[in-house]
Formats: C-alpha cells, sequence, structure tokens
C-alpha cells in the first residue's frame, strides 16, 4: 500500500491517503482522536469500515518534520 502526504500549511492539516482514490462522500463516519493542545486527528472510514484517510490538524505539532518534508 502507497500512502501520501497532502500539507496545507496555511491551515496546517495534513491528509494521508490510504485508499487510492477517495470518492465524494465515500467518508461516511469519522472518528476524532483529540490530542490538546497540539490538535487532533480525524480518521475517515467507508461504509464497510475501512480506513480511507487520516487528516491531522495541527500537522506541524504532531508530525515528524522529516513527514511534512515529504510533501514538499
Amino acid at each position: 500500500m502507497r500512502t501520501h502526504i497532502k500539507h496545507d500549511q496555511e491551515a496546517d492539516a495534513a491528509y494521508i491517503d490510504l485508499a487510492p482514490v477517495i470518492k465524494s462522500g465515500e467518508a461516511v463516519e469519522q472518528v476524532i482522536v483529540a490530542r490538546p493542545p497540539k490538535g487532533e486527528v480525524i480518521l475517515d472510514f467507508d461504509e464497510n469500515g475501512f480506513l480511507l484517510g487520516v487528516e491531522i490538524i495541527g500537522a506541524i505539532d504532531l508530525l515528524r518534520p522529516a513527514a511534512l518534508a515529504e510533501t514538499a
């Protein structure tokens, strides 16, 4: 499985794709893991319970610099 990290520096949010393509509306359940005061991690699941991707709010504080460097 290949993953890809996208980082929006202005919003300080990153998204890690775990599915090759995520269609609009395919993520039907989100599980939020709060990591105060740094941010939160949001897990996106499809209707069958498969993990599609991971959104990271506060990416600069929650991801290692090397992971963010790969997004450039």
